[in-house]
């Protein structure tokens, strides 16, 4: 192995398997990549010059291998199909039936090892995966090396172990020990990020909320039903947050005007919190007992600066017995899928939720009162990607290959048990 080892990374979108082999200095010979996506190859081009691309792996056979011992073969296919957050079609989405071409592959290259990931699914999916590679996956979150919560299932031989009744054999990856990273520690100082990364100035829309009352659902367009004591009208934006001269059909406040990608509706609401707290509710002017209550900004503006926090609050939807989540200045909130009735954990406090390939749904709402996305480099922190990967495509595209992309720190875990021969070469 003086030459190195010979990868083979299905899928292999920005090249998070040779930034791993590259971070633990494990010598790489050939690193065939299979992708068709032409801004990951663009990507990865730039970053490993050496490396072979061999596009659709529908039409890679094992002569495109030069007949080369192959020592890894990895990957993780596309997982819409088994996705709790998606329609679960399994191996009927013909996306997530590209794993089966893994199996082809694994099987006419006979690869030294094998690794596979993939998403939280149904335990039916699992077992028919488990039985296809012929082992039982490790289930490793990357909340341990990272300030991301990023669940995902392992399939390897890299090291195994026999366990249960009939001896079955599973990944034997041990979890890895919690380096204690959190979400504040990946954030960058704000005399560093770009203007254009702050949503500027934008004006809320919100109606019919009783945010005090027992119903507390907070409403995106349309009609109300609920208690007309707060009925203020919806300023409705397009998506560069300028006011549409059609508001009869124009949605209102769209979080993700510079996202880029999809776009989804959602009312955020910047409040004050007034009055005293119950267990001292005497008011101090008129020695009046007062409710602690929310009282929504009117003039529908979210960088209402004060010097007291309580009089800048942002209120999100959620599907929780409030209806909504209070967002603090030096906060971080999730606004994906802004629209679902069933949404839970939109703060993130000390770890981010899952990234996601669709767009960048992720927000800081700063000390200064202004609402920014996370930047493209705070999104690679979250991956742990190392700072000397350099970028070379647009926001857009770096959001998404992060969002489809590997954890690197949990791939390293799971190489660093390859035998010492593959180290130091």
């Amino acid at each position: 192995m003086d030459k190195g080892i010979n990868v083979v990374s299905t899928f292999d979108g920005m090249g998070c398997l040779y930034i791993a082999l590259k971070e633990l200095k494990i010598k790489v010979n050939k690193y065939f990549a299979i992708e068709v996506d032409k801004h990951a190859i663009k990507q990865t081009k730039h970053n490993f010059p050496d490396i072979i691309h061999l596009g659709d792996i529908t039409k890679v056979t094992k002569k495109d291998f030069q007949g080369l011992p192959i020592h890894i073969l990895a990957g993780g296919s596309p997982c819409q199909g088994f996705s709790f957050a998606g329609k679960q079609l399994n191996f009927s989405d013909p996306r997530s039936a590209l794993f089966f071409e893994f199996i082809r592959l694994k099987n006419e290259l006979k690869p030294k090892y094998f690794l596979l990931e993939n998403v939280n699914m149904k335990k039916e999916y699992l077992r028919v995966i488990s039985e296809y590679l012929g082992i039982f996956p490790v289930r490793i979150n990357s909340n341990f090396l990272s300030a991301q919560n990023r669940d995902r299932w392992y399939w390897s031989d890299i090291k195994t172990i026999e366990t249960g009744l009939f001896s079955e054999l599973w990944t034997g990856i041990p979890q890895p020990e919690d380096k204690g990273i959190l979400l504040k520690d990946i954030l960058q100082p704000e005399s560093e990020i770009e203007e254009k990364y702050y949503i500027k100035n934008p004006k809320i829309g919100f109606e019919g909320m009783d945010i005090n009352g027992k119903n507390h659902a907070l409403r995106t367009g349309g009609k109300s039903t609920q208690s007309k004591k707060h009925n203020y009208d919806i300023i409705k934006l397009d998506k560069q947050l300028n006011k549409k001269p059609d508001q009869s059909k124009a949605s209102c406040f769209t979080a993700g005007g510079h996202s880029g990608g999809n776009h989804s509706d959602m009312d955020i609401i910047c409040v004050a919190m007034r009055g005293r707290n119950l267990e001292n509710p005497s008011d101090r002017t008129t020695g009046a007992p007062t409710e602690q209550r929310l009282e929504p900004k009117i003039d529908g503006k979210t960088n209402c600066l004060t010097s007291v926090t309580k009089d800048n609050l942002l209120l999100i939807p959620e599907a929780t017995s409030k209806g909504y989540v209070e967002i603090k200045p030096g906060e971080c909130v999730d606004l994906e899928n802004s629209k679902s009735k069933t949404r839970r954990g939109r703060k993130m406090d000390d770890k981010s939720n899952c990234l996601m390939s669709t767009q960048n749904s992720f927000a800081k709402f700063t000390e200064d009162y202004k609402l920014r996305r996370l930047t493209p480099g705070e999104c690679s922190r979250l991956q742990t990607i190392p700072e000397w990967y350099k970028w070379i495509v647009s926001d857009t595209q770096i959001y998404r290959m992060l969002g489809n992309g590997w954890t690197v720190e949990v791939i390293k875990h799971i190489l660093s048990f390859l035998p010492k021969e593959y180290f130091n070469q």
